[in-house]
């Protein structure tokens, strides 16, 4: 038995069978991988650059929907609990300005790893699109949660203030993981295609 919403295989199906272990422990390393990229970061007020959006889409595209979305909900949790898996070596769940990115990062995983499912990792322009919604989908959290915490603080919150804030200095950020993903993805179905 395993924690599988869909007949279709992943990735990562095809490198490790599919069992009750095997996704937990497939689950864990996912929110293990997120916590080790939120920890490569460019510190920025009010939101930084971390490499956690990177991990958050690549284990949707591995993992498929709901192991990735369990992943990202186990990250949630762990830092909800006092472990240091937030940027910064931050643990404990704060509203601030990042927040809406954090709830965000579920939704996208199980996005991008529905449309995994639906065969969108094995070509470039699947990659492209499958990242380039699920960065959409980060920031439809995202940005609302920033405007409304920026406002508590007293700042500027309308949009071209929240725009400038917590989506334009990503955009070339976003553009270099998606170029990655989308040279790395298609190869290994290829390569493990053939196994």
């Amino acid at each position: 038995m395993s924690v599988q919403l869909s007949a279709r295989t992943n990735l990562i199906d095809r490198v490790i069978p599919r069992s009750i272990g095997a996704d937990v422990a497939l689950i864990l390393g996912g929110a293990v991988l997120t916590a080790v990229a939120a920890q490569i970061a460019i510190p920025m007020w009010p939101v930084p650059i971390t490499g956690q959006t990177f991990a958050v889409l690549l284990v949707g595209a591995v993992l498929g929907a709901s192991r990735a979305a369990l992943s990202m909900i186990a990250y949630f949790s762990m830092g909800a609990i006092g472990l240091p898996v937030f940027t910064g070596a931050v643990a404990g769940v704060t509203f601030g300005t990042t927040f809406g990115y954090q709830v965000g990062f579920i939704a996208a995983a199980a996005v991008v790893g529905w449309l995994a499912q639906l065969n969108w990792q094995k070509k470039v322009s699947g990659v492209l699109a499958s990242f380039l919604i699920g960065n959409a989908v980060i920031y439809l959290f995202g940005l609302p949660w920033l405007a409304f915490a920026l406002s508590n603080l007293g700042m500027a919150a309308n949009a071209t203030a929240v725009l400038a804030a917590g989506l334009i200095p990503f955009l070339v950020g976003d553009a270099i993981k998606m170029a990655l993903a989308a040279a790395a993805l298609p190869l290994a179905w290829k390569y493990l295609g053939s196994k």
